[in-house]
């Protein structure tokens, strides 16, 4: 069972109920009613202090063997534990926030220990685990099994906004150090990770570290913004995190502090990790498998370098895996987004791709030389994420560092800044070779090749047009020959539409990085578009058979 059948697995939600308004005061003894453990002191500088400490120790596991009538839950059955809405966290406060926690249970095997954390007093009381918390019906679970079990603990948690509203959540932490957030359109989406740990490297294997324990502050009655503390552990780090949650109008927005301890030395680190699916695109029209025109949860990385520059690379779902990086220093933003959000485009009434949100980084304080990586991995279907991203410092990570870095999260349809020269709207590939408008046929020669079409948008696009002002395109293709490069003005998006063929020179299939930019008057006036493109095998360099005409 896949980590994202999972995570779609694990959003049913129980109903919600009118719930007693409350004071400031009602609302600390609320957030502990069902908080059991004792009274302990607690602040984000303790936590640093206990991270370090224990990143000093060797690592160990706190993966636990679940009762069987947990182990062998199937997703289904797991799907049908709901947790009572009348114990949940801020239960009391009535307020627009609360929290709900999930049962452990198959693959979610590592406890996850929650804690409520009064404000005022700054006194943390744990929240152990009881089978009382949780709704079994239709679950077939032998709560026997579970009694006495409080060092269970929990699989994550989730957030809900307007709770006496709406039965549907828009924070969720579930599984190792994943996270996801939507917009206003409630579609989960893209998912974010704590840290990532030799992704893609031959010097080590992959580790996924994992948030073990979390602490709540209860908010104050009326809040759209908690804070939310957590430790991180594996074999190779320790580390705290203080998150504080904005739930916006249309969007979710985290601001993170983290301070990391390594334990040995880190091949790749990647700070803010996303990951996300794309199997087919308007690029990639030949991968989509079903009737749907496009599927995936982004469609593309953008990169706002330090420089000033804007990069829009497309999302690709190659045929082989592909790791690509992106040099920086200290980078002003990067995402991975999600850009179309028309139905149209995907005619999908289950995945509801159309309301899937972006993930935009923005970096606070210098992050100093790095890169963005991006890892794909081909894909037939979409219940897999196969694209991974994130930031890798140029440093080494040695054991006994010290490491803090700070950054925003802005999940929303589009990211919160966006540059103001022409954006890439979106990419086409298909069969060239012949003039616009035509087909191959006996008037035009069979000599194969790729015709790649650029959408440029927005930036001074129209006053480019209005005032007849040429475009320069600078195109860099490394291979091959490139011919008949045009520019179309489109109406219908207000933009202009660049598109040209590729001829093969050889039977070469490495892929190739394309870069094309616009300039005017002796000005850049768009962002880079980078794209990979995979030539097709010698073989299959060859139009279609046609139907002879009656």
């Amino acid at each position: 069972m896949d980590r994202r059948s999972v995570l779609k697995s694990a959003v049913a939600l129980a109903a919600w109920y009118g719930l007693p308004s409350a004071s400031l005061f009602a609302a600390a003894s609320a957030s502990s009613r069902i908080a059991d453990g004792d009274s302990q002191a607690f602040s984000f500088d303790w936590l640093q202090d206990y991270a370090r400490n224990l990143a000093a120790k060797p690592y160990q596991s706190t993966v636990q063997q679940l009762p069987p009538t947990l182990s062998n839950l199937t997703p289904q059955r797991y799907n049908e534990i709901g947790y009572d809405p009348n114990h949940s966290l801020w239960n009391q406060l009535n307020g627009p926030l609360d929290v709900q926690f999930f049962h452990v249970g198959m693959a979610f095997n590592q406890p996850v220990r929650m804690y409520s954390v009064d404000p005022e007093t700054s006194q943390a009381k744990e929240i152990h685990f009881r089978p009382n918390l949780f709704n079994y019906s239709g679950a077939h679970v032998d709560v026997s099994q579970l009694e006495g079990q409080s060092e269970l603990g929990f699989a994550g948690f989730r957030v809900f906004k307007e709770p006496s509203l709406t039965e549907r959540d828009i924070v969720s932490f579930l599984g190792a150090s994943y996270f996801r957030a939507v917009d206003d359109t409630y579609q989960y989406g893209i998912s974010a990770r704590g840290i990532a740990v030799n992704t893609y490297t031959d010097k080590a294997n992959e580790q996924f570290p994992a948030f073990t324990r979390f602490w709540f502050e209860t908010p104050e009655v009326g809040a759209t913004t908690f804070v939310a503390h957590a430790l991180l552990d594996s074999p190779s780090l320790a580390g705290a995190y203080r998150f504080i949650i904005h739930c916006e109008d249309a969007r979710v927005v985290m601001e993170i502090d983290k301070h990391l301890y390594p334990r040995e030395s880190i091949a790749q680190l990647g700070l803010s990790p996303m990951t996300s699916m794309f199997s087919c695109g308007t690029q990639q029209r030949d991968m989509c498998l079903t009737f749907h025109p496009q599927i995936h949860d982004s469609d593309r990385l953008s990169i706002w370098r330090g420089n000033g520059e804007w990069i829009c690379r497309p999302l690709n779902n190659p045929p082989r895996l592909q790791f690509n990086s992106f040099s920086d220093h200290s980078p002003k933003g990067f995402g991975l987004l999600q850009t179309d959000h028309e139905f149209d485009s995907y005619e999908d009434i289950v995945g509801n791709y159309h309301n899937r949100p972006s993930l935009w980084v923005e970096p606070l304080g210098d992050w100093g030389r790095g890169e963005i990586q991006m890892l794909e991995i081909p894909t037939s279907g979409e219940t897999m994420d196969n694209i991974v991203a994130f930031w890798k410092p140029e440093a080494a990570v040695e054991a006994g560092q010290a490491l803090h870095y700070a950054y925003k999260l802005h999940w929303s349809a589009f990211p919160p800044v966006q540059s103001d020269l022409a954006r890439v709207r979106k990419t086409f590939t298909g069969i060239g070779g012949f003039p616009e408008g035509w087909a191959p046929g006996e008037h035009f020669p069979e000599v194969w090749a790729q015709r790649i079409a650029i959408d440029y948008v927005g930036g001074r696009v129209k006053h480019f047009h209005d005032n007849e002002i040429g475009l320069q395109t600078h195109l860099d293709v490394p291979d091959g020959e490139v011919k008949n490069i045009q520019i179309f003005w489109v109406d219908d998006f207000e933009g202009f539409r660049i598109q040209f063929d590729w001829y093969p020179t050889s039977d070469a299939i490495d892929p190739l990085d394309m870069r094309l930019t616009l300039s005017a008057e002796g000005e850049t006036i768009s962002e880079t578009w980078v794209f990979q493109y995979f030539p097709p095998m010698p073989e299959d360099r060859q139009f279609p058979e046609r139907i002879p005409s009656r």
